[in-house]
Formats: C-alpha cells, sequence, structure tokens
C-alpha cells in the first residue's frame, strides 16, 4: 500500500512540475515570475534572439543554407512601418556597442507625393523593453532599383556615418548623416547631422583617404574621406566635357564643402550619334551589347579582365582570368552620360552590383563598379576603368540567337546528355547528373554550344561554370524535318575573348543522337 501512496505522489509531483514548466513558456513576459533567457550565463532582461524553425520549402529551391539565413537576417524588420511606408533595404548590427542590435532602414511612402527615400534608425529602449524607431530623414534619392545603403567612418573619428546613394531622374545622389555625440542629443540635437547630400548628373563616389597606423590601432583620429562628383561642363560646347567637384569635409561648420573644380576634358566624338544614346535606355544597351575589355591608362590591352553585356537575356558576365561571375540584369537607368545599372548575383543572391556606365567614345565606355557592402565575399576584382568592345567596327562580332534550343538526346564521351525545349540541359555519367542551361549561338560565321551548369546546388558550395564549345561539323538528321536535331555533332572547346574564338586544343567530343 505504501509503494503504491509513493507512486502516485511522485507522479503527481512531476506532474505539477510540468504544468509550472509549460506555464512559465506560455506566460506573458511581463507577468513572469522571475525573468527569463534563452542566452546560457545572461542575467539581464535582454531577450534572446528568437529562433524560428523553418521549412525548407519557405525559400526558392536553389538557396544555399548560407543564404537562408542571410534573407532571415534581412527580413527581420524590428518594429513594424506606418500605413503606406515600404521597406527597401536593411541593415543590422551593434553600431554604438551596448550589446544590443540597432537597425538602419531605408523605406518610401506611398502616401506622399514626391515619395523620396528615407533612412531611419531603430535601437532598442531598455526601459520600455522595446525596439522603437527614434530618427527618421528623407533623402534626395527616389528610385528603389538604383539605392544602396552602407555605413562608413566617413569623418575619421571612429564614429557613425550612414550613406544613401541611388538616383533621381538622371541624377546620382549621395546623402551622407553623420550620427551626434550623446551629450547633443541629450542637449535637444538630432541623433543624426546631414553633413552632405550632392546631386549630379553623372557619377558620385566616396575618395578613401590613407589612414595612418596609430588610427588603426585606435590611438588616434584618421583623416576624413571626400567626396567626387563628376558632371557635365556647362561653359564648354562639347556635350563629353566634364567637371570634377571634389567636396572635403570643414571641421568648423561640421559638414562637407566644395574644395576643388577641376575640368576633364572630353573626347571630341560625333555629336548626333552621342545625342541618339545619351538619355535613351534601349539604345544604350543596345550599344554595349557583346564582349568588352579592360584598357590600362596607358591604352594597352588588359588580358585578364572582360565583361559581357547581355541586355537579351539579362545577364552581365566578369571574366577574371580563369573565373567568372554571372550577374542577373534587374533594372537599367538612363544617366546623363550613359547608363546606371543594378544586379545580382545569380548564385549568391545576398551579393549585389551596381554599374555606373559611361559613354567615352564610340569605341570605349568608362565603367565604375559599386559592390554591396552587406555581405564581404572576399577582395572583389577592381573592375573600374576603361573598356574597348572587341574587333574592330567593321569587324565586330555579331552574336545571333536563333534556334537556340532544341528537344534531343546524345550519347557521347561526357555521357548522356539531354537538351530540354526550355533551354535546361542535364548530363548523366557514371551516375551523378550535373544540370543547369545551354544555348546554341552563332559568332559571325560560327556556330557555338554555350553550356552553364550548376555545380552542387544544394549545399554551400554551390557554383556555375561555363563552358564554350566550338561546332565544328555536323551531320543532318535526313530523314527528318529540316528543322530537326543534327544526328550528329563534333565540338571543340573553346574560350571567347577579345581576339574572337581560342581554341583550347583538349580533343574533339562527338556527340550522337539517340532518340
Amino acid at each position: 500500500m505504501n509503494g503504491r501512496f509513493t507512486k502516485i505522489l511522485l507522479a503527481g509531483i512531476f506532474g505539477a512540475i510540468a504544468v509550472f514548466i509549460l506555464i512559465i513558456f506560455i506566460m506573458p513576459e511581463s507577468k513572469r515570475p522571475f525573468p527569463f533567457s534563452v542566452n546560457s550565463g545572461r542575467t539581464d532582461l535582454t531577450p534572446g534572439r528568437v529562433i524560428i524553425p523553418q521549412a525548407i520549402s519557405y525559400f526558392p529551391d536553389d538557396d544555399n543554407r548560407a543564404e537562408q539565413i542571410a534573407r532571415m537576417e534581412l527580413m527581420t524588420l524590428r518594429v513594424p512601418l506606418e500605413e503606406g511606408e515600404i521597406l527597401i533595404s536593411l541593415l543590422s548590427d551593434d553600431y554604438d556597442g551596448d550589446h544590443h542590435e540597432e537597425q538602419i532602414i531605408a523605406y518610401r511612402n506611398l502616401l506622399e507625393a514626391e515619395s523620396p527615400i528615407y533612412v531611419a534608425y531603430i535601437v532598442f529602449d531598455t526601459q520600455r523593453r522595446e525596439y522603437r524607431r527614434v530618427w527618421s530623414s528623407p533623402t534626395v534619392a527616389t528610385r528603389p532599383g538604383t539605392l544602396s545603403l552602407y555605413t562608413l567612418d566617413m569623418i575619421g573619428d571612429r564614429g557613425l556615418c550612414i550613406l544613401l546613394s541611388g538616383m533621381t531622374g538622371n541624377e546620382q545622389t549621395l546623402t551622407v548623416f553623420r550620427q551626434m555625440p550623446a551629450a547633443d542629443v541629450i542637449a535637444g540635437a538630432p541623433m543624426f547631422l546631414k553633413v552632405s547630400e550632392i546631386k549630379m548628373d553623372g557619377s558620385i563616389v566616396v575618395r578613401e583617404a590613407e589612414r595612418s597606423q596609430a588610427y588603426q590601432l585606435g590611438l588616434a583620429k584618421g583623416q576624413s574621406h571626400s567626396i567626387s562628383a563628376f558632371g557635365r561642363d556647362n561653359n564648354s560646347s562639347n556635350v563629353m566635357d566634364q567637371i570634377e567637384i571634389l567636396y572635403a569635409f570643414n571641421e568648423t561648420s561640421g559638414i562637407y564643402e566644395q574644395s576643388r573644380v577641376t575640368a576633364i576634358p572630353g573626347i571630341q566624338i560625333e555629336q548626333r550619334r552621342v545625342r541618339e544614346l545619351l538619355g535613351n535606355t534601349r539604345a544604350f544597351e543596345e550599344f554595349i551589347t557583346g564582349l568588352w575589355y579592360s584598357v590600362s591608362p596607358q591604352g594597352t590591352l588588359d588580358n585578364r579582365r572582360f565583361i559581357y553585356f547581355d541586355p537579351q537575356s539579362r545577364e552581365i558576365i566578369f571574366y577574371e582570368e580563369d573565373t567568372q561571375q554571372v550577374f542577373s540584369w534587374q533594372n537599367s537607368n538612363a544617366t546623363r552620360y550613359g547608363l546606371y545599372v543594378s544586379s545580382q548575383n545569380i548564385s549568391v543572391s545576398t551579393l549585389r552590383r551596381s554599374i555606373d556606365i559611361e559613354l567615352e567614345s564610340l569605341e570605349s565606355i568608362k565603367i565604375k563598379v559599386f559592390e554591396d557592402v552587406r555581405l564581404r565575399l572576399g577582395v572583389s576584382a577592381p573592375w573600374d576603368g576603361s573598356y574597348r568592345k572587341t574587333g574592330s567596327p567593321e569587324q565586330r562580332t555579331v552574336v545571333n540567337n536563333v534556334n537556340s534550343f532544341i528537344d534531343a538526346a546524345y550519347d557521347g564521351p561526357m555521357g548522356k546528355i539531354r537538351f530540354h525545349p526550355d533551354g535546361d540541359f542535364e548530363i548523366t555519367s557514371a551516375g551523378t547528373v550535373r544540370q543547369g542551361k545551354y544555348a546554341f549561338f552563332y559568332m559571325d560565321n560560327d556556330e557555338l554550344l554555350e553550356l552553364r551548369s550548376i555545380e552542387n546546388p544544394d549545399t554551400s558550395a554551390r557554383t556555375t561554370t561555363r563552358e564554350t564549345y566550338l561546332i565544328e561539323s555536323t551531320v543532318l538528321n535526313t530523314e527528318a524535318a529540316e528543322n530537326d536535331p543534327y544526328r550528329l555533332i563534333t565540338l571543340s572547346r573553346v574560350l571567347l575573348g577579345a581576339r574572337g574564338i581560342q581554341r583550347l586544343h583538349e580533343g574533339t567530343i562527338t556527340l550522337s543522337l539517340s532518340e
């Protein structure tokens, strides 16, 4: 009898403990009998980061785990937006070293007629135990697709500066906000002061100042960065002539002021053709279509770096020696001297790149590339500089994508390759399957095949590789219709460069129609 009573008593005790734990978890945080945190070793009242399990199907199938985490971080807005407000960009970090995450957001209010882009600062209020928006200010940028939001120590005092670049109309803008000292904010000053707002019909860049080792070690202040704005020289009859306005930080006034204006003579080129290209997005896209090679300041060819613009497929391909990066062409905006393009890496969706393309002559362009600094993936290649189009004007390479796709399967040394009519392919060899996109196309009188493979699509090592093959000989399927697939195809691996088609001498590959 005593043993049975003991068992009932123990069961009752364990049941009460389970009910108590359940009440603690479901009870609102403000009514809990003691502070509760999931972070080990913490005894303060700061709520820990909430980890929400996500189904894999919530994300696109082509995203790896690292990209999923990055996207979740970008989507976690700490405060709700007001009616009519739409989030454009978001940065999260502990900017003031108080062990709480702050957020910087860019948004626009659709209820406003002009709908400018705003910048706001969100902090955690330890007294109210909640996040709240403590500061907001408009900028002159109005085009969300051109926006770039980032932070930088512009002044050299290790203070926080918020930079927002973007376009309004066909003009570039840059707005810089500097965080004010806490004592000034308590005395009534705004949390951030606008120290620069520049609008120009050319490009605007931040010039990095060289800073001493003492600054790097935190022992001394550093030199302030300067800002260069390039625009039309209204005093010249040549539309290609520009001026550079240099802005430097003035310690006395606390803002950026003009310090120098320099004339930059442009090349005298045929003015009618220039007027046809500038200000016309479609015409300029057609002009830059094709492969461009980098030119050194001395005017010599740089064999290491090429850029291929493909507005028809909405892609931009950056070649550097043996590597290539493929970006999806998202937006084009006409500028005073060319085009401002926003793009996104097709393999790493959180890596974005803005490209300012200026007409330098009818055979050359000048490019400035701006990386999205929210995700650093090592040191990017220095793509800025002048580029010339491959070939001479009379022998310019012509790419024709007629009859790009087929519906057929072939057998060959690489395995069994299946071409689908939607542009997808898959190669099966020794039990492994390789998938990607393909295209048959013509370059002048040569027919080529390009295979763009996606390696390790379900892992963090996901990469995209391209292989280009010259179709050296074909045997038609004479028993079928004229437009049916070839019965035999002989391929040779090649590279496309400034000098046209370059063979790799890897031997030929013969594909035989299998069905």
